[in-house]
């Protein structure tokens, strides 16, 4: 009886490994939405646009100071990399 449920651990083990490694060779990226989300906690603001590239998402952000920002967000770990000035209304 041991042996027969051992076996039956044994082949459930086996037969879900492959689905846990199918998800590990899965890179997890965001998507748009939470880029932007992102973007937003770093430059308060109104998103205007969001791009994407290989490797990144471009949002860009209305201040309430009429200064629209460009902030890098990077697909797979979500970090904020550059927020720039793209465009100055005071001048």
């Amino acid at each position: 009886m041991r042996s027969v449920i051992g076996l039956l651990f044994c082949s459930v083990l086996i037969i879900s490994t492959p689905v846990s490694a199918q998800q590990k060779s899965q890179p997890q990226t965001i998507d748009r939405s939470q880029a932007a989300a992102k973007a937003q906690q770093r430059v308060k603001g109104r998103v205007l646009r969001v791009d994407q590239s290989s490797g990144k998402y471009r949002v860009k952000v209305l201040k309430k100071s009429g200064r629209v920002v460009s902030v890098d967000v990077d697909k797979r770990s979500g970090q904020v990399r550059q927020a720039s000035k793209t465009k100055d209304n005071d001048r």
